[in-house]
Parts: C-alpha cells; sequence; structure tokens
C-alpha cells in the first residue's frame, strides 16, 4: 500500500510525487546549465615596448596554439 496525500482535493500516492519531484530537479538543472557559454580565459596583458613586438608575441602565441601546445614538441 501507498501512503496517500490530500493535494487540491486529490488524493496523491507518495511515489507520484516522488517521480515529480526528482523530474524538477532534474529540469531545473539541465534549464540552469544549458544557457552558459564558456568564457575564453585570457592570460595576462602583453607589455610590450613597441608594435613589432607585440606582434611577433602574438604570432608565436596563435603558433603555439595551433601545434597543440607543448604536446607537439
Amino acid at each position: 500500500m501507498v501512503a496517500q496525500y490530500t493535494i487540491f482535493g486529490r488524493q496523491v500516492g507518495s511515489h507520484v510525487l516522488a517521480m515529480l519531484t526528482l523530474g524538477t530537479v532534474a529540469a531545473a538543472t539541465t534549464f540552469a546549465m544549458a544557457g552558459k557559454e564558456k568564457v575564453k580565459e585570457r592570460g595576462p596583458p602583453i607589455n610590450a615596448s613597441s608594435k613589432d613586438e607585440e606582434e611577433f608575441i602574438q604570432f608565436v602565441i596563435s603558433d603555439f596554439e595551433m601545434i597543440g601546445g607543448m604536446g607537439g614538441y
């Protein structure tokens, strides 16, 4: 036998309440996690003394990321 609760004038079983609770929690967590985008982390600012030096550092960083970091060496 199942425990019955009266909700809004109707008899509802405890197993139904448990399923509704689990479904609501699952839907709420899915909804909360679905909308977030990951923000690409940026490193510290480049303190170059000239524009050429900054372009060279950007080139080296992009080349390093393109080959897969330290795994390519």
